[in-house]
């Protein structure tokens, strides 16, 4: 009896889990949505906005164009996540360098693991494309400057109350010289309530 009952209690609590119903709907990915006041697409998007936008509007710029008459090129580093949460750096990253791009006041060039991919499909072409066609050795272009950064955190909490402190730090380094020619930060703060 008690068994039967048990499977029966099992039975009920399945279909009534089954019978929740999931609604997804499409927004428009401009519009911030924040649900768990983690990290997210927004923060990562709106932080490479503002911070492309301050580092191509300082002085190294202009004095690079008149020293060198072109514009630099620029290859984006590490940004090492550094934070109390699981972030996927290399979406800032992307973020990062499609802001550089569509700038259209530097020029940008691969980093080191995908510059390898380029390599090999090179490699294969010497051996398989029509001579016409092959891309050539030794016509890569160098950086000039490298993008580096870190990205990290402070939760504070008292009872179910919590604030998350994000600070992301970039700095522009001279490939010749290691000198530093921008450093930029900015910080995010959330108040997550339960």
């Amino acid at each position: 009896m008690k068994r039967n009952l048990l499977f029966g209690l099992l039975a009920i609590m399945l279909l009534a889990g089954s019978c929740q119903r999931r609604t997804v709907t499409r927004v428009d990915t401009d519009r911030p949505i924040d649900l768990s006041g983690r990290w997210n697409d927004t923060d990562s998007r709106l932080v490479a906005e503002e911070m492309i936008l301050d580092v191509v509007s300082r002085p190294w710029l202009s004095r690079f164009e008149r020293t060198h008459d072109r514009v630099p090129v620029i290859i984006v580093g590490d940004v090492r996540n550094r934070s109390h949460e699981h972030i996927d750096a290399e979406t800032f990253i992307r973020n990062m360098e499609r802001e550089f791009v569509n700038s259209g006041v530097v020029r940008v060039v691969q980093g080191a693991e995908f510059r390898e991919q380029i390599r090999q499909e090179r490699a294969d072409q010497q051996e398989f494309a029509a001579p016409e066609t092959v891309a050539r050795w030794r016509r890569e272009v160098g950086a000039d400057y490298m993008l580096t950064g870190t990205m990290n955190s402070i939760v504070d909490q008292l009872g179910r109350d919590r604030v998350i402190y994000y600070q992301v730090n970039l700095e522009l380094t001279d490939m010749e010289t290691n000198e530093k020619v921008w450093i930029g930060e900015k910080q995010i703060r959330k108040l997550v309530r339960n």
